[in-house]
């Protein structure tokens, strides 16, 4: 007799979501399998190699033995690096035994999340968010708490409607800068009056994901817990996939309050242990490196923004906003709900999205995956060929929409 999943599977599980951007790049695949010209612009992931210095490194790591187990929250070597970088680059103090390295930055979130809430406790998320946010929030017994803001505020919810949103069970504050999936950019001004916030709420602690910081265009990055009323309240958290084009390498890390990493350090021996060795002997390469492939790299992603936003613009009802970071373009399309085009109907963005993958051909994920059900999502971390294409084929096929 066959066992039944749905006796056999974990009520935390049979609520859970898929995650979009793995649907909906599963789906281009899948159609391109068939034969057909798929232009996917589906998953963030930079479309560059690994720099040859880092692939480089990864071996010579390798050659001399680095094929061991290492301790649950990194090498030394890494944890230090880590903490020069933080020093340098964001005005953050941190010692070795601060850091935890992972199994990817996705990993460091899931890591504070399981260690910080119980159940009933209450995590805010600003929307539009990152697709996995709110499943881990819930995976860990917790409660999201969404705080949206549209396009006219470029994406980011004002810290009066933080405020508001904050309750006696308030734990958690989680968002993204740059964001992933608007590209939008958060100010000092706008980090120090959310902070001003939090700082006066006693149980909150604020995930502050920064993986997108070296693709941020037209502005300085700042990192909320360097300002002194942050002090022992964030938990930053980064890695080396967007910025590195290390997406396969697998390799995030947080720092934070002794207590949290502790706490993380805990949850993380018991799930997964340390990261790949070779992997961290390459990460303090890199880490140390003058970064000259990933300036060049945000210049490329730079260069395809402008020409998007340009392709973009001239498609009749689309709304978009100037992203200034990550390599995302998140666009309005409500105008073409209730549209048709004689055989299919567009009633919201899961819609436009899977019809513009059926009919036009081009992989876009819903708006509704990041907490907006206006918008969808686009990558344009792809060929500067395919962008133009991508383009022509939505105008031509939108024209068919009345």
């Amino acid at each position: 007799m066959n066992l039944d999943p749905v006796r056999m599977l974990a009520p935390r599980l049979q609520s859970m979501e898929e995650s979009a951007t793995i649907r909906m790049a599963q789906k281009a695949r899948d159609l391109a399998s068939k034969g057909v010209n798929v232009i996917s612009l589906t998953l963030g992931e930079p479309d560059f190699d690994t720099p040859e210095f880092i692939k480089k490194a990864a071996y010579d790591a390798l050659q001399r033995g680095e094929t061991k187990y290492t301790p649950v929250p990194g090498t030394l070597n890494l944890r230090k690096t880590i903490c020069e970088k933080f020093k340098k680059e964001n005005n953050l103090i941190y010692t070795p035994s601060e850091i935890v390295v992972s199994n990817g930055a996705k990993q460091s979130i899931a890591n504070i999340c399981m260690s910080v809430l119980g159940p009933g406790d209450e995590a805010i998320i600003l929307a539009p968010y990152w697709v996995s946010y709110v499943e881990i929030v819930r995976f860990s017994g917790g409660v999201p708490v969404v705080i949206a803001a549209g396009i006219e505020d470029d994406f980011k919810p004002d810290a009066s409607k933080i405020k508001e949103a904050m309750t006696d069970k308030t734990k958690l504050l989680i968002f993204s800068s740059p964001c992933n999936p608007t590209g939008s950019v958060w100010t000092e001004h706008e980090l120090r009056a959310m902070a001003e916030v939090v700082a006066s709420h006693p149980t909150c602690l604020i995930i502050s994901d920064e993986i997108y910081e070296y693709i941020n265009f037209e502005s300085d990055h700042y990192s909320i817990g360097s300002f002194d009323n942050m002090q022992g309240r964030v938990a930053t958290v980064n890695g080396f996939s967007k910025g590195f084009a290390m997406t396969g390498w697998r390799l995030g890390y947080m720092g934070g309050p002794q207590w949290l990493a502790d706490a993380c350090n805990k949850v993380q021996g018991q799930i997964t242990s340390g990261a790949a060795s070779f992997s961290q002997g390459a990460a303090v390469v890199a880490l140390e490196s003058e970064r000259t492939e990933t300036i060049e790299m945000k210049k490329a992603f730079l260069k395809r923004r402008d020409l998007m936003l340009s392709l973009l613009k001239k498609i009749p009802g689309l709304k978009v906003n100037l992203p200034k970071g990550a390599f995302y373009v998140f666009m309005d399309v409500s105008h073409y709900f209730g549209t048709s085009n004689g055989s299919v109907t567009i009633a919201n963005a899961d819609d436009f999205a899977e019809i513009m993958l059926t009919e036009a051909h081009v992989g876009l994920v819903s708006g509704s995956a990041f907490g907006d059900d206006n918008c969808v999502r686009l990558s344009y971390a792809a060929s500067e060929n395919d962008l133009n294409e991508a383009a022509n084929r939505l105008k031509n096929t939108l024209a068919k929409f009345s």
